[in-house]
């Protein structure tokens, strides 16, 4: 028979006692939906930056997808692979610099390896390669949907580019001061 009728648990979410193995005391991963308004805060800065210059031009190419069948298809092809590759850049760099992209910053969400360390130089551009596939014309917002589905369904609630770079994505307050990411 048991002393007590009352038993003590660990504070916490199920996600939060998943990682807390490896993960610092107290770290906790950030919800799903400020990880969508980060990526939305960032696809519309980078939106601005590349509509100012180009007059709308550039997305215009970017979904004109009836064009690929013209002799306009290397246009838009080519706007393809601009638009992949500067967002691709812009993670990279980004995450190397802060540590979490612009958007990321803005939620107060801090990238880092699944035991809290901080990602190297390195990792940046494979994360950043992950996380291109939401901005595909049309296909990644399927995508993004899907990964959604998945992370919320994950006992962790890590989302499918977490897994495969071995890294969270945790609310930045609740980590150690040198592993924020670039808070300052």
């Amino acid at each position: 028979m048991a002393d007590s009728p009352v038993s003590v648990h660990q504070p916490g979410t199920m996600a939060q006692a998943a990682v807390a193995a490896t993960a610092p005391e107290g770290m906790l991963i950030a919800p799903i939906w400020k990880r969508i308004v980060a990526l939305a805060l960032d696809a519309f800065l980078i939106s601005l930056i590349i509509a100012l210059p180009t007059g709308g031009t550039f997305f215009l190419y970017l979904m004109a997808v009836d064009l690929l069948i013209t002799s306009q298809a290397l246009y838009v092809i080519g706007t393809w692979v601009m638009h992949l590759t500067f967002y691709w850049l812009y993670f990279k760099y980004t995450g190397r610099n802060y540590g979490r992209s612009l958007g990321q910053r803005a939620m107060r969400i801090a990238i880092v390896h699944d035991d809290g360390s901080l990602l190297g130089e390195a990792h940046w551009g494979r994360r950043a390669a992950h996380k291109i596939k939401y901005l595909i014309p049309v296909l990644g917002q399927f995508i993004g949907l899907w990964d959604v589905f998945m992370t919320w369904r994950h006992e962790t609630k890590r989302s499918p580019v977490d897994i495969a770079n071995h890294t969270v994505a945790a609310v930045d307050w609740s980590l150690p001061v040198e592993t924020r990411g670039g808070l300052r």
